[in-house]
């Protein structure tokens, strides 16, 4: 589903109110790097509440691929026997981490300072990402980089022998450069340093901490200095996998725009690199309310309940916000058109080199069912017509996203007209459930 099979066209209709429980996969992010870092542990990792999407499932491959055993019981309870760090073995294949840029990007990172020699490839929309942003940090470890033209897969990345440590300020804010320099770091002797200007999501430095690695963070005049010392001997952990902010996103904002709808959505991380989006949606008038917080795992965690909300408000959206909450602008894009205003969003230009250009795939759908949207390079601007007013009518281009597809079926739950995307296969990268949890909601979301 991620490019390789028969397109899958959906068509979003005007729904009835949503009602009930929506139980939405584990984390993404904490997914990948549960099994990257019991891969380089020593020792069983457990691991509960994994997402068993496309896109986790490649890793845990990859990680089979470098020397792990990765097996998944019949409670589906994953159980990873590390190797340790500097422990990958070479693969004896090309590694296909299908659409996850995560995913490529943080396995590059954890095998670039082992002596070892590795071929990454993808599906269409991967291939079409750039790699340099993650390849350039890892040549000051000493490993090596070939790939297409513009630094894009399929590449092959040359592990350093002798890798050494690295002080490096990531130039613009990416959880998934800081994390593969990380990762990378790891295998390196003394001390290797991250300096982040803007703080991104912090699931790395969080769990590298929980599997014993000596790593301290610091607010200083040049930023957030992570300081990571090399070559630990990293302990097996037991992790409870809470669940997706970002898979979340999509129930929350279907009940927020759709009349008499009130869902509820437990056990969310709500890590406060990962939440902007519901304080985004707050401060545009939803009726969004935690409930029952707490803390697993050392990630903050509530129920979230949404509301039917039809006195939404355009804002400008905070431009130190967008790293809290960049794979979320698809959607607020569409709970935009249903409010009353302009809402702002600048400082995004990440989402221009996300799976598609998030900015032009959303900002050609949503004008084409009849929403104004100005665009340039780091910003745009959707002028929202009220509830009730979004004509709608329009068939979207998914290009392989995932969160493109689901945003479009998410805006025909309250258009006049339905909504259709001419490929929904790529969802299953991400949210595997996507459709048969919102019909359970009351949705309708009809195939072809």
């Amino acid at each position: 589903m991620s490019g390789h099979a028969t397109p899958i066209r959906m068509t979003s209709h005007k729904s009835g109110p949503l009602t009930g429980q929506a139980d939405v996969p584990g984390d993404k992010s904490i997914s990948h790097r549960s099994l990257i870092l019991g891969a380089m542990a020593v020792g069983e990792t457990v691991i509960t509440g994994l997402l068993e999407g496309e896109d986790v499932i490649d890793t845990a491959r990859a990680m089979r691929a470098f020397g792990a055993e990765v097996t998944r019981d019949e409670a589906g309870t994953w159980h990873v026997h590390g190797v340790g760090v500097g422990g990958f073995a070479e693969p004896g294949n090309v590694i296909d981490c299908g659409n996850s840029g995560t995913g490529v990007r943080l396995i590059m990172g954890a095998m670039a300072t082992c002596p070892i020699t590795a071929t990454f490839t993808g599906d269409a929309s991967l291939n079409k990402r750039p790699m340099a942003r993650v390849t350039d940090p890892l040549a000051l470890f000493g490993a090596k980089a070939v790939g297409r033209s513009g630094g894009r897969l399929p590449m092959t990345i040359v592990g350093a022998a002798d890798p050494v440590p690295v002080r490096y300020t990531v130039p613009v804010p990416s959880a998934q450069v800081k994390s593969a320099v990380l990762l990378a770091g790891l295998n390196a002797p003394g001390q290797t340093i991250v300096i982040e200007q803007e703080a991104t999501r912090d699931h790395t430095e969080r769990m590298l901490a929980g599997f014993g690695a000596e790593i301290v963070t610091q607010e200083t005049d040049e930023g957030r200095v992570i300081t990571l010392t090399g070559q630990p001997e990293l302990r097996p952990q037991t992790i409870v996998v809470p669940r997706d902010p970002s898979s979340a996103a999509f129930p929350v904002c279907a009940a927020i725009i759709t009349p008499g709808s009130d869902v509820l959505v437990p056990n969310i991380g709500l890590n406060p690199t990962r939440a902007g989006l519901f304080a985004t949606l707050r401060e545009m008038g939803a009726d969004l309310s935690y409930e029952n917080p707490r803390e697993e795992g050392g990630e903050p965690v509530a129920d979230l309940r949404a509301r039917f909300s039809p006195d939404l408000k355009g804002i400008e959206v905070p431009p130190a916000r967008a790293a809290s909450m960049i794979d979320e602008y698809p959607v607020l894009s569409v709970v935009a058109a249903f409010a009353q205003g302009q809402t702002v969003m600048r400082g995004v230009k990440e989402l221009r080199v996300k799976e598609s250009d998030r900015i032009e795939a959303m900002a050609a759908g949503l004008r084409a069912g009849g929403v104004a949207v100005e665009d340039g390079p780091d910003w745009w601007i959707v002028t929202g017509l009220g509830h009730g007013n979004v004509p709608g009518g329009q068939t979207c281009a998914s290009h392989l996203d995932h969160r493109i597809a689901m945003s479009f079926l998410i805006m025909g739950m309250a258009t006049q007209e339905p909504v259709s995307v001419d490929d929904a296969g790529p969802i299953a990268t991400s949210f595997p459930i996507f459709e048969a949890l919102m019909a359970d909601l009351g949705a309708d979301i009809r195939r072809g």
